[in-house]
């Protein structure tokens, strides 16, 4: 699975807060964020160190990681959720409409819900054993879009693995697609 320092370098990290990871860790370790939940830790990070939202969930994931609060990929509940993406050649709405015809072999049938107004439209199943899957579009540049799977509420994180791979496969349905 991978953790967050995987996913943002300690390089960016330090060039988008002005400090290392090691040095977010400290200041966290220092206020007692090992007793402290997830929202209090970002919410901590935001309010008392001025860092932006998205810099304060990224640094919070990974003091929980490194702390070992939280395995990669899990979620506050405990639960565990893979996504995957593809930058894909269309229209959000026109992707969105293909993606559900093409992707309901992985997700068993037609979405419970769509949603085609939203600035990223979305479709969203449940799945066997009460796992979710969204389909999400979000707009590009150049007639492209970036289209992510997510499969969420997995309970076992043996599950993470496997379902990325098949995530992964399930795109072969979008080659026509991709560049």
């Amino acid at each position: 699975m991978r953790r967050t320092d995987q996913t943002v370098s300690d390089a960016r990290l330090a060039s988008g807060t002005g400090r290392s990871a090691e040095q977010w860790f400290a200041l966290l370790d220092g206020a007692g964020a090992r007793e402290r939940s997830h929202a209090q830790i970002a919410r901590l990070l935001v309010d008392e160190f001025e860092v932006a939202a998205w810099w304060a969930q990224s640094i919070t994931v990974r003091y929980e990681q490194a702390r070992g609060m939280r395995l990669p990929g899990q979620q506050p509940d405990g639960t565990f959720e893979v996504s995957v993406s593809r930058s894909l050649r269309g229209e959000p709405l026109e992707l969105l409409e293909l993606g559900v015809v093409r992707f309901a072999a992985y997700a068993g049938g037609p979405p419970e819900s769509t949603s085609r107004s939203a600035a990223h439209p979305t479709a969203r199943w449940t799945l066997e054993h009460g796992d979710s899957l969204q389909l999400r579009v979000s707009p590009g540049g150049g007639g492209k879009c970036a289209v992510s799977l997510t499969h969420g509420r997995l309970r076992l994180p043996e599950r993470v693995e496997p379902v990325r791979e098949r995530l992964t496969a399930a795109f072969g349905v979008m080659t026509d697609r991709q560049n």
